[in-house]
């Protein structure tokens, strides 16, 4: 092989190869003379060039040749050089905005098609707006418990819940296993003192009252209800409004002896609570009573002391 065979030739097929140098280094031959595998690798690569025109030319001949055909009837003085140039010009332009009107249409049915058979509440300008927020983690909402202590009680125990009422309207809520024996839909609260009895062995309600003190006297009535509760019973009582004008001490004395260590401090529109076993005896370390009193510099309401409340768990095994 000859010396420049190995030189690197420009793109351009017809740019001059050979300088003074060159021509030298051939011995003032051509080049296709002095470097025959150089000359066939550029036949090859124009015959590729070629056939890839001429297939071009023939796959839009057909309308090219119309078109000029028709061009130079209107235009016969034109060179059929420029008509040619213009034309094919003219026919790239068309298929792209072919091309564009076709891609347009299929965008619109998309579109359609979205809106009419996509559901509404699966994709909305909320959901989407959700996509880039950084998620927030909530605490699950706490499960309920009976009578709606702030927690469960243990297998084997009732569940029981006394609110004293509030003020002239709020009437006292006595629960038992998740069931009000006492509220104000029931119509069986009232003023004065409130008492529900429950039978102990099978949780289930027996029978509730109420006794006003300030209308009348009713601590007669009241002493007889408590009387006639059976053994193996509890006994749940609230006051509201007033519990203590007309309670008299023989009735006071026969609650004290069910346990209760306040009711003969009750006063005048004290809120109270209660619960008391008759035949048997209630665990220490659960809440058995509260009160509180009437203070016109403490009062929730007008008059009255706010509610009282006591809640907890009673075993089952305790007779």
């Amino acid at each position: 092989m000859c010396a420049v065979c190995s030189v690197r030739r420009p793109a351009d097929s017809n740019s001059k190869l050979l300088s003074r140098g060159g021509a030298a280094l051939t011995g003032g031959r051509s080049l296709p003379a002095a470097c025959p595998g150089l000359a066939r690798g550029h036949r090859q690569r124009n015959e590729k060039k070629r056939r890839r025109r001429k297939k071009k030319n023939n796959e839009a001949e057909p309308a090219l040749s119309a078109v000029l055909h028709v061009l130079l009837r209107l235009h016969p003085d034109c060179p059929s050089s420029w008509l040619l140039s213009a034309t094919s010009s003219a026919w790239h332009f068309a298929l792209r905005l072919f091309g564009l009107v076709l891609a347009s249409v299929a965008a619109w049915y998309l579109g359609y098609f979205v809106a009419a058979y996509v559901p509404q509440n699966t994709v909305s300008i909320a959901a989407l707006q959700e996509i880039g927020k950084k998620p927030v983690l909530r605490a699950p909402a706490p499960k309920r418990q009976k009578c709606d202590l702030w927690s469960p009680c243990p297998p084997g125990n009732f569940a029981y819940r006394i609110l004293s009422g509030g003020g002239k309207q709020r009437r006292p809520t006595i629960c038992f296993e998740d069931e009000e024996l006492i509220n104000a839909g029931n119509h069986v609260a009232g003023s004065g003192i409130n008492i529900a009895i429950v039978n102990y062995k099978t949780g289930k309600f027996m029978s509730a009252n109420f006794f006003e003190m300030w209308a009348g006297d009713h601590s007669r009535e009241m002493m007889d209800f408590i009387r006639k509760a059976p053994e193996g019973t509890l006994l749940l009582m609230a006051t509201h409004d007033d519990g203590s004008t007309r309670l008299n001490d023989d009735t006071k004395k026969l609650v004290e002896e069910l346990g209760s260590k306040e009711i003969k401090n009750i006063k005048f529109r004290s809120s109270w609570v209660f619960i008391a076993a008759k035949g048997f005896k209630l665990p220490d370390n659960i809440q058995k009573e509260k009160i509180n009193h009437s203070d016109q510099t403490k009062n929730r309401y007008k008059g009255w002391p706010a509610e009282i409340q006591i809640e907890g768990c009673i075993p089952r095994n305790l007779i």
